[in-house]
C-alpha cells in the first residue's frame, strides 16, 4: 500500500478501539472464537494504562484509521519489553507491523536502552527473527494456564556500533 503512515501516541480514550483490533488482529491465525475469549482480559487495555508514565501505547494510523499498534513498558532503566504490537488484519504484510516495530526499537534507543524483550505468537516468529530477534527462552502465557510462548530479545545497536 502506497499510503503513508503516521505514528503517534495513544490518547486514553482509544482503549477500547485498540483492545478491540489486539483481538481481531489475533483472531487472524486462526485460533478459535473460545481461544480469543480466553485472551480477551490480557488483551483489554484501560485508559488508565494508555495514560500511565510505565507504559506507552503508540498508534500507526493511515489518513485517520488507526490500523496498528505497539506498547512498550520499562523492565529497568536499560531494558523494555513489548507488551503489545498488533495490526489490523486487512494491513497485516503491508508494512505496518514493520514501521511499528522500527519506531519501537527507535524509540528504546532515545531512552538509552540496551534491550526489548518479547513474549510473541508463535505466528509472529519470523516476524520478530525479521527485525532482529533471538528466542532467548520461553514463558507461559498470561491468557491460557500451560501454554508455552516463545521469549524474544531485541539488542538495540548504538550509533557507535553502527559505525564500526
Amino acid at each position: 500500500m502506497t499510503d503513508s503512515i503516521a505514528i503517534r501516541n495513544a490518547v486514553p480514550s482509544e482503549a477500547a478501539h485498540l483492545s478491540a483490533l489486539a483481538l481481531r488482529s489475533k483472531a487472524h491465525w486462526g485460533y478459535s472464537p473460545e481461544f480469543i475469549q480466553s485472551c480477551k482480559n490480557e488483551l483489554t487495555y484501560q485508559p488508565s494504562q494508555i495514560a500511565d508514565d510505565k507504559s506507552q501505547f503508540v498508534v500507526a494510523q493511515r489518513r485517520s484509521e488507526i490500523v496498528g499498534f505497539y506498547a512498550l513498558e520499562g523492565v529497568s532503566a536499560r531494558q523494555f519489553e513489548l507488551i503489545a504490537l498488533f495490526v489490523e488484519p486487512e494491513h497485516i504484510g503491508d508494512g505496518v507491523g514493520r514501521e511499528l516495530m522500527k519506531h519501537a526499537l527507535d524509540n528504546v534507543a532515545a531512552r538509552s536502552g540496551q534491550s526489548v524483550l518479547i513474549q510473541g505468537d508463535p505466528n509472529a516468529e519470523k516476524f520478530y527473527f525479521a527485525a532482529g530477534a533471538k528466542q532467548i527462552g520461553t514463558r507461559e502465557s498470561g491468557s491460557i494456564s500451560g501454554r508455552i510462548l516463545p521469549l524474544f530479545e531485541i539488542l538495540i545497536r548504538t550509533p557507535d556500533e553502527d559505525v564500526a
